[in-house]
């Protein structure tokens, strides 16, 4: 009963339905143009669902996470030294580091006279910039713009002074990283391997240079960042998130590919009816060139049958008029008749 009921339906709206004839037309026009849309469709269902099903499934991305340690280093060996030729006073301290998954070495200094110089030297080299730490820097890479250096040296501001350094400016070494793997136990191992640094030599000194002979040392501060294995996950997706951006794209792609076909076609369709109206009005005024020699054809039957029909008016006077004559003539004779009898 609902296939009788859905069918007529159907049928009805593929024959009487506008959009149904243009579509009937576009396919005449265009028979590959449905099978190009279902396989597109299919197509890009079929990618996207694998996609899916690669990063939620059996994706062999791991994501691991490191834990940054920051401790205070113990500053040893401060020394002074004034220099009476140049007039300035240098300070200098020594310090032990943790070469031990070593990342940061930050260097601080307070209560610096206003021409002060702050600096910072290791055997191996440290990287640093102005912009390195800055939260404000645009478009800063360290990777790009970092220098290695055995010594780095600032000058102060305000009586404050900052170095920030790194020892490698490679990011997978601190902070979140990923990677392949086809287990979870040989992501941990690479994730150790990663992580797992050594730096060394680990000692560093600074140096203070101030004008003028100092009796009161500078507030020094050195701290350093060390990196600890958090946790390696298997990287995941939000599968609803994922099928709205899948639904999207597929949208997207569909409208990108119809909107100019049936803009093309709905202007050609457009056109094609400007010039079926332009050959309704040339038909039309073929039509009424042709329909004088009708109309006098017409009134020349018109007139035949009025002549005819005159004709037949007259012929039935005449009858009558005979008809009239043979009364009265016989009427005459009767009386006639009559007249002798009596007589």
């Amino acid at each position: 009963m609902q296939k009788r009921l859905l069918g007529p339906s159907l049928a009805g709206f593929m024959k009487y339905s506008h959009l149904a004839i243009d579509m009937r037309k576009a396919l005449a026009q265009n028979p590959n143009l449905l099978r190009t849309l279902i396989g597109m469709g299919v197509t890009l269902i079929i990618l996207l669902a694998y996609a899916v099903y690669g990063a939620t499934i059996e994706s062999e991305v791991y994501i691991y996470e490191a834990k940054s340690n920051e401790s205070e280093v113990t500053l040893e060996n401060v020394s002074k030294f004034h220099n009476q030729e140049e007039n300035s006073t240098v300070w200098t301290w020594d310090a032990q580091l943790n070469g031990t998954n070593l990342t940061w070495i930050n260097l601080t200094g307070n209560d610096l006279s206003p021409s002060a110089t702050i600096s910072i030297s290791n055997a191996a080299g440290i990287y640093s910039h102005p912009d390195l730490g800055n939260d404000d820097a645009e478009e800063f890479s360290c990777s790009d713009s970092c220098k290695n250096e055995n010594e780095h040296t600032v000058n102060s501001s305000g009586g404050f002074a900052e170095i920030v350094s790194l020892t490698d400016p490679d990011p997978a070494l601190r902070g979140k990283g990923s990677l392949y793997a086809d287990s979870k136990s040989e992501a941990y191992e690479k994730s150790v391997d990663i992580i797992a640094t050594t730096f060394e030599p680990a000692s560093v000194r600074i140096t203070v240079i101030e004008d003028g002979n100092r009796e009161v040392n500078p507030n020094i501060k050195l701290t350093q960042v060390n990196e600890e294995l958090k946790s390696v996950e298997q990287f995941e997706v939000d599968a609803a998130t994922e099928f709205m951006w899948a639904l999207a794209a597929v949208i997207g792609c569909f409208s990108m590919v119809l909107v100019p076909s049936f803009t093309v076609y709905f202007a050609a369709r457009a056109k094609q009816k400007k010039v079926e109206l332009k050959l309704d009005a040339a038909k039309a005024e073929l039509d009424s060139e042709s329909n004088p020699n009708e109309i006098e054809s017409k009134l020349e039957n018109e007139k035949d049958i009025e002549d005819k029909e005159g004709s037949v008016d007259r012929e039935s006077v005449n009858i009558t008029y005979n008809i009239q004559n043979i009364a009265i003539q016989d009427s005459v004779l009767i009386d006639s008749n009559i007249s002798s009898e009596s007589e």
